[in-house]
């Protein structure tokens, strides 16, 4: 059985519900599914887990947020080579650019993205939810 994380931050509760979806999906796949928020999570606990997937909705100028968010993936980001993982976030203004960004740091760093990440622009419809369970099933 493998193990998936699921790491995300949630200002309004978007992504927290599209996490919940994400978690499913993990579960629904075979997968033993944990949660964490960016405080408790870290590169010592990068290394338990087969995958990873990360949420976070786009703040400011389009980018993570920025007080423990992205704190903690600038931690990690380094030891992401390799791993397979999925990204996932909402969004209220732009088009997107903080993921586009997001998923090109990923690969930078050797990250293996296993789908296309999830966006949803304020609160996740029932497409992004099911594209979210999918999500969590490709870390599987």
């Amino acid at each position: 059985m493998s193990k998936v994380a699921i790491v995300f931050w949630s200002g309004t509760g978007n992504t927290a519900a599209m996490a919940g979806a994400v978690e499913e999906g993990a579960k629904n796949g075979g997968a033993e599914a944990s949660v964490f928020g960016p405080d408790e999570f870290n590169i010592g606990k990068l290394a338990e887990y087969d995958a990873v997937a990360f949420g976070c909705p786009a703040m400011g100028a389009e980018v993570l947020e920025e007080s423990s968010f992205d704190p903690m993936f600038t931690g990690i980001v380094s030891a992401l080579s390799g791993k397979k993982i999925a990204l996932f976030g909402s969004y209220g203004w732009g088009d997107g650019q903080w993921m586009r960004d997001w998923e090109q740091r990923c690969k930078d760093a050797g990250a293996i993205l296993v789908c296309d990440s999830v966006t949803a622009n304020s609160a996740p419809d029932e497409a992004a939810l099911e594209a979210c369970r999918d999500l969590g099933a490709a870390l599987c």
